[in-house]
């Protein structure tokens, strides 16, 4: 990948130097992965940020064995990035990693990265500045647990829509995340998830194509609405 290309599609880079980029894309490893394969496991130790070119992976943590012990923590989508955690504090990772779509990464090795981080004060700001706004991501979902399940629903969406959302046709498309991984995310039940999902595509507002795993938020403006975003 071209390093201005590299810059455009990820956030955390675009105020990192050329001089930063070509050294970090230097040393990077490209990587595909099929759906439903783990990309990173638990308790492993952190050697590498990952860097989402194209495809969807959740976040997931193991709380013990069986379904019901698996929560997901997080979507993430083209542009963004994982892996950072393990690194910078140096311990195991404390979650997994699993693809949701064929997934393409890239990798730069975490000795590589720290090395960045200091040579380069403006990545090292950006990088804080994204932490952050995870950071308030995950507050805002702590603040929301006393709501109506229909109000976390919204605001998953439309945050979903809002970080990775491309423009389509009839709408704003996101990945047709399984309801399971909404339910958690939204810390709902999976029944009133399928219940609100069904409720909304009735109403016109999504309309989920499972051939394309593409989901159309097809009035965001309403979403928004509902979430208490406008």
């Amino acid at each position: 990948m071209q390093t201005e290309a590299f810059s455009q599609l990820f956030p955390l880079l675009t105020a990192a130097n050329p001089e930063t980029l070509e050294w970090l894309l230097s040393g990077a490893v490209e990587h595909d992965y099929p759906a439903d394969r783990a990309v990173l496991m638990e308790d492993a130790w952190g050697n590498a940020l990952y860097f989402i070119v194209s495809g969807w992976v959740k976040v997931r943590r193991l709380s013990g064995t069986g379904e019901d012990n698996v929560v997901t923590l997080a979507i993430l989508g083209r542009g963004d990035f994982f892996g950072e955690m393990a690194i910078l504090d140096e311990s195991p990772r404390s979650t997994d990693v699993i693809a949701l779509s064929p997934v393409k990464l890239i990798s730069i090795s975490a000795q590589r990265f720290i090395q960045t981080l200091f040579k380069d004060p403006q990545l090292h700001h950006r990088m804080l500045q994204l932490m952050v706004r995870r950071l308030r991501l995950t507050n805002l979902r702590f603040q929301l647990r006393h709501h109506p399940p229909a109000i976390k629903l919204a605001n998953t969406l439309v945050m979903l829509a809002d970080s990775y959302g491309q423009e389509s046709a009839i709408g704003t498309a996101i990945f047709n995340v399984p309801y399971k991984d909404l339910a958690d995310l939204s810390d709902i039940g999976i029944e009133e998830t399928t219940k609100i999902m069904e409720k909304l595509d009735s109403k016109g507002w999504i309309k989920t194509d499972n051939s394309t795993q593409v989901m159309h938020l097809l009035n965001l403006k309403q979403l928004m609405q509902l979430a208490g975003k406008v």
